[in-house]
């Protein structure tokens, strides 16, 4: 079956917990991979995969879960799950959007940011070929802890069909030694699922409603279920501090692999940080220690240098950056332009062939075409309450040390002279300087030294 043929999916995002072992203020789910949200990472995926309806179950006194939700996921819905009673209790706050909804539905949880939309795909997939319920699974090395997958054997491409799901506390000794473990991620295509979840009793060791029963509810019924086997690391599900470090490792390697899969060099990868959406191109360079931040766009043939920081910035075609740059974002540099070493650029356009090679500030500026920002230059965009911008013509070189005080605009071909502090705006093709006139004193500089010699001695 395509996915254009596929039953709606509805996607429902389990995210009330309160992260305790975070040691954090902050909702667990809100804690960040690669500068996204945990909470985004699993809404993002949920999209690729064409999920047309997102339920986010939060706790009580979670807006900004709430918040995040609707930003990553615009139109979803948000159900609270007052007691944290267990999965299935969390699935059945979600009850008037199940009822409402026709089709298939995904249960994912909020802190698992690695799984890849591929193996969700897979997970639905299964549906297609008669099962009513999928469970995501995985084979641990360590599975102690995990629920366990109870299969009759695996079928083909990674599936089995599922017998039952044990919890790790109410599983044998025997159960306990199968290494197939529940991810917690299932998918239903079955029309009477709240029938089932209302099924399921509280009947363990925790006291809790597990959605995993709903496995032995739908086979005493005769309908099937299976398993789908994906990767550990995928399935990572982040609970402290150590686990989102973790995460963040998984995220870069993938990150790292994908950028020069598709054509970058990385001199020294595991040096370079990515974000969740920074776009490499073909025949790039990047050198050791470099920062990606979210909003990154590196065009082809460009050329990172060592130690450079960038964040919603775009490099177009050509480009070289650093070493030791920062790009701010609104920064944008254009073709075959250069940023050189120790400057910063904020919320600047840099026109073609435009550079400012070391030593320099610019902000809230445009630099046009081949236009030369002398080392020590200091846009000076903010007056203490607002931000003016700059404007610097094509072909216009500003000589080094210079503060160009904004609003001011320095007309095409223009020089300004070293030193100086430019107020207005200055003509295209004319010379500008503002600066002390230099006065000189013959003999001044030997005189000083013996005087301060004779008082040196005479107080020693």
């Amino acid at each position: 079956m395509n996915s254009s043929d596929r039953p709606a999916l509805l996607t429902i995002v389990l995210a009330a917990g309160k992260g305790t072992r975070m040691k954090s203020a902050m909702p667990k789910v809100l804690h960040q991979v690669g500068g996204l949200s945990l909470l985004g990472h699993v809404l993002q995926t949920a999209r690729s995969v064409g999920s047309r309806t997102t339920a986010a179950v939060i706790g009580p006194s979670m807006p900004d879960v709430a918040a995040e939700a609707v930003r990553m996921a615009p139109g979803a819905t948000i159900f609270v799950q007052e007691s944290q009673k267990g999965t299935a209790d969390a699935v059945l706050a979600a009850r008037a959007a199940i009822a409402a909804h026709s089709g298939d539905v995904l249960v994912i949880f909020g802190d698992t940011p690695l799984i890849r939309a591929e193996t969700v795909l897979r997970l639905v997939a299964a549906l297609d070929r008669g099962a009513e319920a999928a469970v995501l699974g995985f084979h641990a090395k360590d599975p102690a802890g995990y629920g366990r997958l109870i299969t009759d054997g695996m079928i083909s491409d990674g599936v089995a069909n599922l017998i039952a799901i044990r919890e790790h506390k109410d599983a044998t000794t025997a159960e306990r030694k199968i290494d197939f473990c529940n991810s917690g991620v299932m998918a239903f295509r079955t029309r009477n699922l709240l029938e089932i979840l209302d099924r399921i009793e509280a009947n363990n060791a925790s006291g809790e409603f597990y959605l995993t029963d709903a496995i032995g509810i739908l086979r005493k019924s005769g309908s099937r279920a299976v398993a789908v086997s994906g990767l550990e690391e995928e399935m990572l599900g982040v609970n402290s501090r150590v686990h989102l470090a973790d995460a963040e490792a998984v995220f870069q390697t993938r990150a790292r692999r994908r950028a020069m899969e598709d054509g970058a060099t990385l001199v020294d990868p595991a040096t370079v940080w990515f974000s969740f959406d920074t776009v490499i191109g073909r025949d790039v360079v990047v050198e050791p220690n470099v920062f990606f931040g979210p909003g990154v766009s590196i065009g082809d043939d460009v050329v990172i240098h060592a130690n450079c920081h960038l964040t919603g910035a775009v490099v177009e075609d050509g480009a070289e950056v650093g070493p030791y740059a920062r790009l701010r974002p609104g920064a944008r540099i254009g073709t075959n332009a250069k940023i050189g070493n120790f400057v910063e650029v904020k919320n600047a356009h840099f026109e073609p062939g435009a550079k400012a090679n070391h030593l320099a500030y610019i902000g809230d500026a445009r630099v046009g075409a081949k236009a030369n920002i002398g080392a020590g230059t200091i846009f000076c965009n903010y007056d203490g309450f607002q931000k003016h911008r700059a404007d610097i013509g094509a072909g216009a070189f500003i000589g080094s040390n210079s503060s160009l005080v904004a609003p001011v605009r320095i007309g095409d071909g223009a020089f300004i002279g070293s030193g100086s502090v430019i107020t207005r705006d200055v003509a295209g093709d004319s010379l500008a300087l503002a600066r002390a006139v230099q006065e000189e004193r013959p003999g001044w500089a030997a005189k000083f030294r013996a005087l301060m010699a004779r008082k040196k001695q005479k107080d020693g």
